[in-house]
């Protein structure tokens, strides 16, 4: 009788290894954004100083050893969520300014869905300007702050590089993106902290008017 050639005889094992992994990434998956859920509300009750990994796997319903699978530190567990909501940040951008519109309207839907997102979500406010922390990148090491501002930066340059389109100088509108920045946060603190109220002016209709000042200014310069 004679001896079948192994290599000859066709294996599933190599689908069901694929299949395997496949659903331990998604259940890991799955338990990461389980865990980061839970941080965020432990974040928000009591800041960074006051939060540990303790009352964070509490929250998520693990026993705390079973967090450094994922995350090593809270830090590591806060520049996680951050990093999560600037990437959400920068496809709202990218929906609210599509490259098949004019660089005006680019310009202006940028600028818009930026404010927008933050003006709906209150809490990414918080968590991207290290307010759970007091103002400050605590407990995030320099490459990852340096990578998270790059991805919030990201997200004005959508704005910016429409206002150079439109003829606006390289310098100018690198001003124009903190000027922008700086008036929407601005805005944003007064309308989540209701003093904006005072002034009985809505936010919404004056982020509208710094914009076009701005799609002007660039126009006017390109003239």
């Amino acid at each position: 009788m004679t001896q079948a050639d192994p290599q000859a005889i066709p294996s599933s094992a190599a689908p069901r290894d694929k299949q395997r992994h496949a659903r331990r990434a998604a259940v890991n998956e799955a338990k990461r954004t389980h865990i980061l859920a839970a941080a965020r509300a432990v974040f928000q009750e009591r800041g960074l100083e006051g939060a540990n990994l303790r009352e964070i796997a509490r929250r998520a319903g693990y026993v705390a050893g079973s967090i450094y699978s994922y995350f090593d530190s809270k830090e590591a567990i806060y520049g996680a969520l951050l990093a999560e909501s600037l990437e959400r940040l920068n496809a709202a951008v990218a929906a609210g300014a599509p490259e098949s519109r004019s660089a005006r309207e680019r310009a202006r839907g940028a600028a818009r869905a930026f404010y927008d997102f933050y003006a709906t979500n209150p809490r990414d406010l918080d968590l991207g300007f290290y307010l759970f922390g007091g103002m400050k990148p605590q407990g995030l090491t320099p490459d990852l702050n340096a990578a998270l501002n790059a991805r919030l930066r990201d997200a004005l340059a959508r704005f910016g590089g429409a206002l150079r389109e439109l003829g606006m100088p390289e310098p100018a509108a690198r001003s124009e993106e903190a000027a922008f920045f700086a008036h929407c946060v601005g805005l944003l603190l007064l309308e989540n902290t209701r003093r904006i109220r005072m002034f009985q002016e809505d936010p919404g209709k004056l982020c509208d008017a710094y914009i076009e000042r701005a799609v002007e200014r660039a126009e006017a310069g390109a003239a």
